[in-house]
C-alpha cells in the first residue's frame, strides 16, 4: 500500500512537471524569437518551470508536514514566503530587473496556491477513502461477529428441542434429528453468503417451525401466512429467525398454558413486510438465559439496511408483536 502510494505520488508530480513544462513552452511560443536561439528560449521556459515545481514541492514535501501539519502556522508561513523569495530571485539572478522580480515572486505565489489547493484536495480525498475503507473493514468484522453469534444461539434452540423430545421418548426423535441436520446444513451454508433468496430463506422458518411444533405438541398453534412475488428477492441470511425464536421462548416455551404463534411474510413493492405476533402467558416460567437474539438483529438491520427498514417492536399486556419492513432493492 505504501510503494503503490508513493508510486502515485512520483508519478503525479513528474505528471505535473511535464505539463506545466509544456504550457510555459506553449503560451511563450509567440515571444521565442526574442532569444537568442531555440535553445535558449527551451533552456529559459525549462529553468522556469523547475523554480515553480521546486517551491511547490518544498512546500508540499517539507514545509506542509513539518510545520503546516503540526500547527506552526506563523513559521510555515514565514518560510513559504522565503522560499517564494528565493525561488524569484534564484530567476532572476543573471538579468536582475526589480519588475521581473514581482512578475515571478506574484506568479510563484499563484502557482504555489493552486499547488495547495490541489494538494489539499486530493490528501482530503485519500483520507476519505481511507476512512471508508476502515469503516467498511470494520461493518464486516461486526457483521461477521454477529452472524458468529446467531449461530451458536440458534443451535442451542434447536438441541433443547431435541432433548425435550428425548425426555418424553419420543419416537420422532430421530426424524427430529435429521430435520435439525437439514437446518443446520442451510444455516452453515449461509452464513458464508452475503445474501439468500427470500424464498430460502421463509422456507427455512417453516422448517424450523415444524419442528419446534413437534416439540410444543398441542400446546401451539403457529400460522404462518406468505404473500406476494418472491422471485429473485434476496435478503441478508439468519436476520428473521431471531423474531421467530424470540416468539416461541416468550410465548408456547415459557408456560404450559396453550399459546398462539401467526407469522406473516408479504411483498408489496421490493418491500418485505414481516410480521410476529406471539400470545403471552399468564403465568412465566422464567428462564435463566438472558437473549441475544433481537438486540443482535437491531445492530443488524442497522449496518445492512440503514435508512431501509422499519423496525417496531410491541409488547402488550397480552400479546409481543414485531412488524418489520425491509427495502429489498438495497
Amino acid at each position: 500500500m505504501l510503494k503503490k502510494s508513493l508510486r502515485n505520488t512520483i508519478l503525479i508530480n513528474v505528471g505535473a512537471f511535464i505539463l506545466f513544462a509544456m504550457l510555459e513552452i506553449s503560451g511563450s511560443w509567440l515571444f521565442k524569437d526574442q532569444y537568442d536561439s531555440a535553445s535558449a528560449f527551451y533552456l529559459w521556459q525549462l529553468s522556469f518551470a523547475v523554480v515553480i515545481m521546486v517551491v511547490i514541492w518544498i512546500n508540499h514535501f517539507i514545509l506542509i508536514p513539518i510545520f503546516y501539519d503540526k500547527r506552526r502556522y506563523f513559521l510555515y508561513g514565514i518560510l513559504l514566503i522565503g522560499s517564494m523569495f528565493l525561488g524569484a530571485y534564484l530567476k532572476i539572478y543573471k538579468s536582475p530587473s526589480v519588475v521581473g522580480f514581482y512578475k515571478m515572486f506574484f506568479y510563484l505565489i499563484y502557482t504555489t496556491g493552486t499547488g495547495m489547493a490541489a494538494f489539499f484536495l486530493r490528501r482530503n480525498m485519500l483520507i476519505q477513502s481511507e476512512n471508508a475503507e476502515k469503516e467498511k473493514l470494520q461493518k464486516e468484522m461486526e457483521l461477521n461477529y454477529l452472524k458468529e453469534q446467531v449461530n451458536p444461539h440458534f443451535l442451542f434452540n434447536s438441541l433443547n428441542s431435541i432433548y425435550s423430545l428425548s425426555r418424553q421418548k419420543s419416537p420422532e426423535t430421530p426424524e427430529v434429528v435429521m430435520q435439525l441436520s437439514e437446518l443446520m446444513r442451510y444455516q452453515l451454508e449461509s452464513s458464508k453468503k452475503d445474501s439468500v433468496l427470500l424464498k430460502e430463506e421463509l422456507e427455512f422458518l417453516e422448517n424450523y417451525l415444524l419442528l419446534e411444533e413437534k416439540r410444543l405438541s398441542k400446546r401451539c398453534k403457529v400460522e404462518f401466512l406468505i404473500e406476494g412475488a418472491l422471485m429473485g428477492l434476496r435478503i441478508s441470511p439468519m436476520l428473521l429467525i431471531p423474531f421467530v425464536e424470540n416468539a416461541l421462548k416468550h410465548g408456547a416455551q415459557s408456560t404450559n398454558e396453550e399459546s398462539t404463534i401467526d407469522i406473516s411474510a408479504a411483498v408489496k413493492n421490493n418491500t418485505l413486510h414481516f410480521s410476529v405476533v406471539n400470545s403471552k402467558p399468564s403465568t412465566v416460567v422464567e428462564s435463566e438465559r438472558k437473549g441475544l437474539g433481537l438486540e443482535n438483529v437491531k445492530r443488524r438491520l442497522n449496518l445492512l439496511y440503514p435508512n431501509a427498514h422499519e423496525l417496531e417492536i410491541e409488547d402488550k399486556e397480552k400479546e409481543y408483536r414485531v412488524n418489520l419492513a425491509i427495502d429489498l432493492t438495497v
